[in-house]
Parts: structure tokens; sequence; C-alpha cells
């Protein structure tokens, strides 16, 4: 991996992220391909909207249909054929996220499948195992999760954990690749330590000690806390983070949600927000949120976003939406997520462009009066 620092806005970066795959220009926002296909679109559509780098799930790969199966068909770029990055999770919010189906211990976690109830162990190899069949550009660690709020002594307990899972794997992943297994494939510890400032600097501090790492993440955000306090967290931890290597906000979040991690010096994110949210009827514009179910849109002749370049909004109204969705067509569903995706990739272009431009500051005022917000 090849990485550079093009410009700073403050604490905003505009960075180039060169894998084996793509080159990717930050800040970037990763469209979550959970089983190899970002929900209701295909790899021609995320090439037509110009994504660099989706994300894949090694947790649901792994159960349906196998990594085996997808490394006989050339990885997930030859699975999927979408030819740029992959980024693949490594199963850890999974086990959090199907809590009653998972037991974490000292070297691994034990977890039932969500399809069948079969029992299945992750370790720290086993999961890069699983990551190098898949062949994705980047691979994130196994990392002990927990819900917030919790005990001082659970967080504790899960950044040890994350500390020796991460020796672990970077010890591993070296010895494979010295075998010539997972060349070309980088690699990324997750700082873990809930909204505790001293927990934080704790884990960020021995998990960047470990300079083998291509990059780190921020994890454990976003999962029940307030949103000041999730960005106070950020901000506290990035001055620990290395500055020559990436920095990844794990599952976040809104368009402002975005905007405020920017600022305090995130490079990439991921969510299931535009897509899923697309599916349920709303659709994320440069002035707010457009509920598209609401009567009001039956004979809207203005596209979802006037200021919107997408496929969508250049071609259908708001009417024509509101109705494709009244009427359960699956058309919607593509449609719908097309704009949101859209929507997400074009506002990491305007946010690049304004630090590149030094103008920050500005870009962020103009987001928010835009919202009607002051």
């Amino acid at each position: 991996m090849q990485f550079n620092i093009d410009a700073t806005s403050n604490k905003a970066r505009a960075c180039t992220i060169k894998t084996a795959h793509s080159t990717i220009e930050t800040p970037v926002f990763m469209p979550v391909g959970t089983q190899a296909t970002v929900k209701a679109l295909d790899a021609n559509d995320m090439l037509s909207l110009g994504a660099k780098i989706i994300l894949g799930n090694t947790y649901h790969l792994y159960l349906r249909p196998g990594s085996k199966l997808i490394k006989k068909f050339g990885g997930l770029h030859g699975f999927s054929k979408f030819p740029n990055s992959f980024l693949t999770d490594s199963g850890g919010f999974q086990a959090f996220s199907l809590s009653d189906n998972s037991k974490p211990d000292e070297n691994g976690i034990m977890f039932k499948s969500h399809i069948d109830g079969s029992k299945h162990y992750f370790t720290p190899q086993s999961v890069l195992d699983t990551q190098y069949d898949l062949g994705s550009d980047i691979m994130m660690i196994l990392d002990d999760l927990v819900a917030l709020p919790n005990t001082k002594e659970r967080i504790q307990k899960s950044i040890e954990r994350t500390t020796k899972w991460a020796k672990e794997a970077i010890e591993y992943h070296k010895s494979q690749q010295e075998k010539g297994i997972g060349v070309n494939q980088n690699i990324f510890a997750i700082i873990q330590g809930g909204t505790d400032k001293e927990f934080r600097k704790m884990s960020a501090e021995q998990l960047c000690a470990l300079e083998d790492f291509d990059g780190f993440a921020i994890g454990g955000l976003s999962v029940g806390e307030p949103n000041q306090d999730m960005y106070d967290t950020v901000e506290w931890t990035t001055q620990f983070m290395p500055e020559n290597k990436p920095r990844y906000l794990m599952g976040v979040g809104t368009p402002e949600d975005l905007i405020e991690n920017i600022e305090r010096g995130v490079d990439m994110f991921d969510c299931v927000m535009p897509t899923r949210n697309a599916r349920n009827g709303t659709l994320f514009t440069s002035f707010g949120r457009v509920n598209i179910k609401k009567a009001s849109f039956k004979e809207d002749e203005k596209p979802i976003d006037e200021e919107c370049s997408c496929y969508t909004c250049q071609n259908f109204t708001r009417a024509y939406m509101n109705h494709l969705f009244r009427a359960g067509e699956i058309t919607y569903f593509r449609l719908a997520s097309l704009h949101n995706i859209h929507y997400y990739l074009n506002l990491m272009k305007q946010a690049r462009a304004a630090i590149l431009a030094n103008k920050w500051d500005e870009f962020k005022k103009e987001f928010y009066l835009k919202r009607g917000v002051n």
C-alpha cells in the first residue's frame, strides 16, 4: 500500500491510498457489500458511481458461500466482477451484534451460525486465512468489541484481548507473506476503549506501537453512545494515531457524522445507512433527508435532489419514486440505492475539494446552512 497526504485544512485530511486494485482518494466512504454485493446494485453500478473501494463481510462470506468457493472464482474481485479494492472486516462486529450466539475467550470467539446453528471458532489467524481466500486489499484483524455503556473491567478486558490478538495477527501475517501468501494484502488494527479517554489512549498506544500495521481503525463507536461522545472520542483518539497511515472510523454513519469526523482527522468510513435507508424510503439530499413515502410527493415533478447529478435524479421524479415505493416495486430499491450511494460518494468528493483548497471551514458552514442549521 502507498499512502500520501495531499493536503490538510485544519485537522481535515485529503490523502491518496494506492492498493493492488485501485487508487483511492480520501476522505472516502466505502459502500457496504456484506454478501459481496452492495444491496440492489451490481459491479457495473458501483463503477458508474465511481466507487474505488467497497466493504465485504468476512463473517457472512465465511458462512455462505464459503471462502474456499470464493477463492476458486478468483477471490472477491473475480467472484463479484468488481475490479477495484475490497476491504473486509474481521467478524468482530458480528460477534458483538449477534452476541446471543457468540462467546469470546482469550484466544478467539466461539459463535453459532445465524443460518443453521452450527458452531464455529474465529481466531486471529483463522480470520486472516479466510481473508487470504477472499483476496481483499485491506484486511481487518479480529477484535473484541463491547456494547456501550459497559463496566471498566469489561472494557479493559476488551483492550487486552484486542492487543493480544493484534500481536498474533501481525506475526502470522508476516509469516504468511514470507510464504508468498497475502503479499498484496494490507492489514489494519482496530482501536477499542469505549468512550473512556484513558482506555482509548491505552489501546491506541499499544496498537500503534505495532509498526507493521498498514493502517489503524477506530472501532467500538456508534454502538449506542450519544453522537457528541462519539465525536469527542474520535477527536481524542486521533492524536495517538500515526499521521503517515490511514485512519478509518468503522460503521459511521450519517452525512453529519462524516463531516464531523473528517474535521477530526478521519480518512475512511463505512456504513449500511445509505442503502438501508434507501430501502426504507429515506433519501439523503443536499438539504437534508426526504421521506419519499409521504403523500405530499405523489404529484411532485422535481427530482429527489435538484443539485444531484445521479442517474435517478437525472431521469425520474419524486412522484415516480413515491409510486414505486408504495407499489413495492423492486426497481425502487435500485434507483433509491443509486441515489443515496451517489450522494455519499459525492459528499466525499466535495469534502476533498474543500480540503485541497484549504476551505474546510467554509464548506462545513455551507453544508449545515443548506440543512437549516446555523
